[in-house]
């Protein structure tokens, strides 16, 4: 998409007298830069040292305050602008994932790291890298009209949003553990995630729920072991889990309202006995839920303790069940959506064709710790199309796909995008 040098300004959005258009196109190749080194260097979660170092050099060469080590390896960049105002905060990722990269290019990945033991490929295959650029290009952006601004920008360099390892905390719910937000007072936050499933120039939205939350659940059913020819002098735990597994996969077909939002209950692994001939003293069970609507998700964690606990007492057997909450529902607020979306549209245009760039998308069972910024304050989170324009997206390596590959002219939409959900913010704020 080609982008005017002049924007052209909404009917609908609050007019702001910042244009930020030289801005933006003095950042492009440095954002494009910055990305292949840091695509070059992925880091896996809680271990950002090096991207939290560039990150944090950066921001203190435009003269603002940061603090680093938050959350492990967390930065946080506050800029005051020249006039009084409220904070919006701006949010990148930082981490990669376990993925060996399987795309040619120049700076392609060939880092190998110890994960669970395992000799492991790290690859930015979510496209973390791009966030963390396109964040920095802002921090630019906005740092060169400072003076024009009414309020003050957040920058948020995030760690670990692909989650802790085991055995520690991290993330979004971990920085605001620590106070960021109790210290800096943000009164919005918006954030955005490149996407290989859109086009470059196309920006995806949806108001309310955008992505679920995703919460996992361990049971062990116990029984007492004998042979196999003999199973009434034990107790059997193999079938009572298998009437488990059908009691809980009822539980959202049956016991959840789904017209209200839709949620997922699936078992991913069954362990369980050694021999054929054995019946064992346990069984363990484990999956993931996913769902839409935070009361729902507090229904089903009930329904599944009290399935899978009767269901076995009834067997003769006891089951242990652990819930593991995760990362809550993603929700872009109603209103602040409605607000920015003028906004997204006079960033983005049309396209060739004449058809609008800014795309309301379904519901993405996937997940995000974004969720967690958006229960403290109104949040608004979008999608950025990666794949190049005259290809099809729904057939593109998907994201965590070691095949993921993003279209490097799309950093330039993302960059503006960021920078003027701020400007524009407190401009209306302001009026």
């Amino acid at each position: 998409m080609r982008l005017s040098h002049h924007r052209k300004q909404s009917v609908f959005a609050a007019p702001s007298t910042i244009n930020i258009d030289k801005e933006v196109k003095s950042v492009e190749k440095k954002v494009i830069e910055w990305r292949r080194d840091i695509h070059q260097h992925p880091e896996l979660s809680n271990r950002e040292t090096r991207t939290a170092a560039v990150v944090a050099k950066h921001l203190k060469s435009l003269g603002m305050q940061v603090e680093t080590d938050i959350g492990h390896t967390g930065v946080v960049g506050f800029l005051k602008g020249a006039k009084p105002g409220p904070t919006v905060m701006l949010r990148a990722d930082m981490d990669a994932l376990p993925v060996t990269e399987k795309v040619d290019v120049p700076f392609k990945s060939t880092i190998v790291t110890k994960y669970m033991g395992e000799d492991v490929g790290v690859m930015h295959a979510c496209g973390h890298d791009t966030h963390v650029a396109m964040l920095m290009g802002t921090a630019e952006v906005l740092a060169a009209v400072k003076n024009q601004l009414h309020g003050n920008i957040m920058f948020v360099f995030q760690p670990a949003e692909e989650g802790a390892p085991e055995g520690e905390e991290g993330g979004a719910e971990l920085m605001l553990k620590q106070g960021i937000f109790k210290k800096y007072k943000p009164e919005v936050a918006f954030g955005l995630h490149i996407m290989s499933s859109l086009n470059s120039g196309q920006i995806g939205y949806r108001s309310g729920p955008i992505m679920a939350s995703a919460d996992t659940f361990d049971i062990t059913v116990n029984g007492k072991q004998t042979h196999g020819s003999a199973p009434w002098n034990g107790v059997d735990p193999i079938p009572a889990a298998a009437q488990i597994v059908t009691g809980v996969n009822h539980i959202v077909s049956r016991q959840i309202d789904i017209t209200k939002e839709p949620a997922i209950v699936s078992f991913g692994k069954i362990d369980g006995g050694v021999r054929d001939n054995i019946i064992p003293d346990s069984v363990n069970m484990i999956g993931t839920i996913r769902n839409f609507d935070m009361d729902n998700r507090e229904q089903i964690f009930d329904k599944i303790k009290t399935t899978a606990t009767h269901i076995a007492m009834a067997s003769g057997t006891k089951a242990d069940v652990k819930i593991n909450k995760g990362y809550p529902v993603t929700i872009n607020n109603p209103a602040l959506t409605a607000q920015m979306l003028p906004t997204l549209r006079d960033v983005a245009g049309k396209d060739v064709a004449g058809k609008d760039n800014v795309i309301e998308v379904p519901k993405l069972t996937a997940s995000e710790d974004f969720s967690f910024y958006a229960q403290e304050v109104p949040g608004l989170f979008i999608f950025l199309g990666a794949t190049p324009v005259g290809q099809d997206a729904s057939k593109a390596a998907y994201n965590h796909s070691p095949y993921f590959y993003v279209d490097e002219s799309s950093f330039k939409v993302g960059t503006k995008a960021l920078s003027q959900l701020a400007v524009d913010y407190l401009a209306m704020k302001s009026k």
